[in-house]
């Protein structure tokens, strides 16, 4: 019978549907696994990084079922966002319908891959059901606080027409369109992620081991925890006066407050209040105005790229503990996002406050001692009053000891992390439940009137906020006093959407009316077991989504801290070296690939091809080579009479090679159990039933063979299930899709292989039973080298147990 991958496939997955294979249960009586892969964004095509990411997930779902666990695996559609806009400027489509229509297509590609996943819970987020439970939680964080509104100083793609978070940023340049990003003053909404920040670092202790460590650390360094002294600096009275009154001075803070008397000027970010006051009021000339103007303008990266810049403001502070005046300068290097917006410099102490100020002549004051400047490691304080003689970590205890005891200071935690901008100004998003009343202020949306959804009737330009433009969108009552107002036309960033999908998941449909998922439900079903991937959500993603779980714990709607118990992160499938793209025309077609060689061939070669973690190259022989594999698996089923159970088979008596196949089966088995429940290296799973298979061709026992095939299906059905469902069905009415025992039997070693050597060269091999004594083993090594020793003195004996003997001769 010929292997025809595309009959097989297409009548398995008719089984799957019509008798709900892949459905979990509701009942919550046996072992749970949840397991998940990142949502695609539906973009119209999968692409080859999908068919990667879903197969390493599907291969660990479908291992799971087999071992009699109730398995949660869905598969849902990361729906909002930018690209839907994009796509209605080009092909005059309305957002909504390119975006379902896509789902429509790549929901048909999936099936085709034979992935396993939950069909009745699968939605989309902008599913105006979806939309209704997350404008509802962000009513109940503005409540506690943890969503507010203001205006601040945001990211601003003038491309996208939108605000960006900092992790959107990537190298001054919007991470969707990659223009350059803006700085702009504009209101919005902020969710206090700083609020969670000692609780996000601490917890990455419980997820070390589970996680990649890079992610663990690209995590620690984004949240950027830092202990220190915060202090402020009083503006002289002649630095008072020119401000009008309207400042005394400022704060900051610092990490270092043992080198707090070697401060010999201080910064303030180009947009600092203070500094926009001088400009304001022409108290700078125009030209240093407009050079501030432009550093303001850049991204926080674009800066850090540029050499150290500033320019004198023409004020001086009074430093707190000497009373000496110090100049205040502005510089690139001062982000107004960080702390206050403005920092003391002690250029002996600091490579960035020394680089500035050997470039622009300032003071530079040694008050630690040690080697050559600037000098950044601790030491012993110098030239610093009674703290002189101290070592750096006793002399800041005692600094802030006595900054606080005086009124000058205290001591704070600082982080880098900043609070989540989560305001878009775009169309296809969604909305933001608040009202703006001329009577109350920001009121937010009744509960019962939820979802507030998009108006249909939309023409997108690419120019502004559609829906700030519509004629009788925006137009609302107050929820409150019932007067005339104003709805909010902001939308919000899709990764508040991505932030909790996987919560929703974990609820039947049937419910999802009553609640955005049931307490009982995350309880059995939360954290996920296993999530997959790419390692370029380390931060945004998975960052969010932490805060957001830990959000709705204090609200009251889940029991766990962390949604991801453990965390893979597949490496990228390239081709000719570098990452797929339309651009370099290296991109290879999934559905194209399904139809010549089918879905099986492709799940394999793809988990052959390299271990999940690492970068696939893509290779048209190893797709050859995966089919050819199929093809002869197929063809040895001919070989095996149908079996309803496991053979019994007497060990002891079978042939070597016969002992040999059985051999290599079962450690392919002992292979499986390490590979799925815990290493994901498939690559060496597959190889060792490409062994076994090998092993088995070598001898003809049929009952060897029934159980080989009974073993080597069910190791592979996780990979490639069409053919193993299709075989295992005809020889075994698929009876070995369970759990299999290794028999250690099948290990037990019959001879030892030993080489025989004389005067130290190998002459001959020989076997030898694997309790043989030393005499024995000797007698068999002299009757294997006769020509060797014969009319010779064996004047030395040498027996290495399991590997060699060694005659000496004379």
């Amino acid at each position: 019978m010929k292997y025809t991958p595309s009959d097989i496939e297409k009548k398995w997955q008719k089984f799957w549907d019509e008798h709900r294979s892949f459905e979990p249960s509701e009942s919550y009586d046996r072992p749970k696994k949840y397991v998940l892969s990142m949502f695609p964004y539906p973009s119209g095509r999968i692409h080859m990084g999908h068919v990667r990411n879903y197969a390493i997930g599907d291969a660990i779902a479908r291992y799971w079922r087999k071992r009699a666990h109730n398995v949660l695996h869905p598969i849902g559609w990361d729906s909002f966002g930018m690209p839907a806009e994009n796509a209605a400027i080009k092909h005059r489509l309305h957002p909504k319908s390119w975006t379902y229509e896509n789902i429509d297509y790549m929901r048909k590609e999936l099936a085709a891959l034979g992935l396993s996943f939950s069909k009745e819970r699968e939605f989309a987020t902008s599913d105006p059901e979806y939309t209704r439970w997350e404008q509802r939680f962000l009513i109940e964080m503005y409540e506690k606080g943890i969503l507010y509104r203001e205006s601040t100083t945001v990211n601003w793609c003038e491309s996208c027409h939108t605000v960006l978070a900092n992790e959107q940023v990537e190298e001054g340049r919007c991470w969707r369109c990659d223009n350059p990003v803006v700085l702009k003053e504009m209101p919005g909404y902020y969710l206090d992620i700083v609020r969670y920040a000692d609780e996000l670092l601490e917890d990455l202790k419980k997820l070390e081991g589970k996680w990649p460590s890079q992610v663990l650390a690209m995590q620690k360094n984004w949240i950027g925890r830092s202990e220190g002294l915060a202090f402020s600096f009083r503006l002289s009275d002649e630095s008072i006066e020119k401000l009008g009154g309207a400042f005394d001075g400022f704060e900051v803070f610092t990490t270092r407050p043992d080198t707090i008397y070697g401060v010999t000027y201080t910064a303030l970010a180009p947009e600092h209040p203070i500094v926009k006051r001088l400009i304001e009021k022409g108290l700078l000339d125009s030209e240093t105005a407009e050079r501030i103007q432009a550093i303001a303008n850049m991204s926080e990266v674009e800066r850090a790229k540029q050499e150290k810049e500033g320019y004198p403001l023409g004020l001086e502070v009074i430093h707190p503990l000497t009373g000496e005046k110090i100049p205040v300068w502005t510089a690139n290097f001062v982000l107004a996002s960080y702390g206050s917006g403005a920092v003391m410099a002690v250029p002996a102490h600091d490579e960035r406050d020394y680089e500035f100020a050997t470039r622009y002549g300032l003071p530079i004051k040694r008050v630690i001692e040690g080697g050559e400047l600037p000098y950044t490691e601790p030491g012993t304080l110098v030239e610093s009053g009674p703290f002189s003689g101290m070592k750096s970590e006793e002399a800041k205890r005692a600094i802030i000891e006595y900054m606080e005891k005086e009124g000058l200071g205290r001591g704070r935690v600082n982080y880098r992390l900043r609070n989540w901008g989560i305001s878009r100004q775009r169309y296809w998003g969604a909305p933001i439940p608040f009202i703006h009343c001329p009577s109350c202020g920001l009121v937010p949306e009744k509960v019962e009137n939820l979802p507030v959804t998009l108006p249909d009737d939309v023409e997108i330009t690419g120019e502004g906020n559609p829906l700030e433009s519509h004629p009788t969108w925006k137009r609302c009552t107050c929820p409150k006093c019932g007067g005339e107002a104003t709805r909010e036309t902001d939308t919000m960033d899709t990764f508040v959407q991505s932030s909790w999908y996987f919560l929703r998941y974990t609820t039947p449909r049937k419910y999802w009316d009553e609640a955005p998922f049931r307490k009982e439900d995350s309880d059995y079903w939360m954290p996920v077991d296993q999530y997959i991937g790419g390692i370029e959500h380390a931060i945004l993603h998975l960052l969010y989504a932490r805060f957001f779980t830990k959000v709705l714990r204090d609200l009251g709607y889940v029991s766990i801290d962390e949604p991801f118990e453990r965390l893979l992160t597949q490496g990228m499938v390239l081709k000719d070296g570098a990452k797929m793209s339309k651009s370099k025309g290296n991109v290879v077609d999934p559905d194209a690939l399904i139809e010549r060689y089918g879905a099986d061939t492709a799940r394999l070669f793809i988990l052959f091809a390299a271990p999940p973690t690492q970068e696939l190259e893509w290779s048209d022989s190893g797709v050859e080579g995966a089919f050819r594999f199929l093809r002869r698996l197929h063809d040895r089923a001919a070989k095996v009479e149908s079996c309803d159970t496991l053979p019994v088979i007497d060990h002891g008596s079978l042939a070597k090679e016969e002992k040999e196949a059985r051999k290599k089966v079962y450690e392919a088995l002992k292979k499986g159990e390490e590979v799925y429940g815990e290493r994901f290296t498939f690559n060496t799973l597959i190889a060792a039933c490409m062994e076994a298979i090998n092993a088995l061709d070598k001898q003809e026992n049929p009952v060897v063979w029934q159980e080989g095939m009974w073993i080597l299906l069910n190791l592979l059905e996780p990979i490639v299930p069409h053919i193993a469902w299709e075989l295992s069905d005809r020889l075994f009415e698929r009876n070995n899709f369970g759990l299999i025992e290794t028999k250690e039997e099948v290990f037990a070693v019959d001879a030892v292989p030993m080489g025989v050597s004389i005067n130290g060269k190998p002459r001959a091999q020989i076997e030898v039973a694997p309790d043989a004594s030393k005499e024995e083993i000797l007698e068999i090594a002299r009757a294997a080298v006769p020509k060797w020793i014969e009319g010779k003195t064996v004047v030395k004996e040498i027996v290495v147990p399991g590997k060699l003997v060694n005659l000496v001769v004379k």
